[in-house]
């Protein structure tokens, strides 16, 4: 599951041909997310590592991890409501097994800067850490 919601992301972004038009793209779905409840805006779901202030709470509900999030700069926010995406539903185990290069095909070290593929890699990191709670 994980791995074929990450190849519709990536899809999607291949289909756009310029990189300020994906860019453009990974900020408008950032915008368009649901908005994450104030009380989870706490330095414990902080993602540290990301150039600004980023949020990844995870959500345990029969055997399966949901995850919300939430960053003050659009592009992280981006960024890491896709991560969520990609990740929600799924089990621990299945978290823990999938190979997080996937990402790659993304293509993002072309498209962000050095400290935002940083940041993504610290919120990919978060979420390996939630499913070994």
């Amino acid at each position: 599951m994980i791995k074929r919601k990450l190849d519709r992301y990536v899809q999607v972004l291949n289909n756009i041909n310029d990189d300020q038009d994906k860019y453009l793209w990974i900020m408008d779905f950032g915008k368009n997310s649901k908005p994450m409840e104030d009380e989870n805006r706490t330095r414990y779901f902080e993602v540290a590592g990301c150039q600004s202030q980023t949020w990844l709470v995870p959500h345990f509900i029969d055997d399966k991890i949901y995850f919300t999030a939430d960053s003050a700069a659009l592009i992280s926010k981006g960024m890491v409501c896709i991560i969520a995406d990609v990740y929600s539903g799924s089990s621990a185990q299945e978290i823990k097994e999938f190979d997080q290069k996937g990402f790659d095909k993304m293509n993002l070290t072309a498209l962000l800067t050095p400290g935002r593929n940083n940041g993504v890699n610290s919120m990919l990191k978060k979420i390996k850490y939630y499913a070994t709670e």
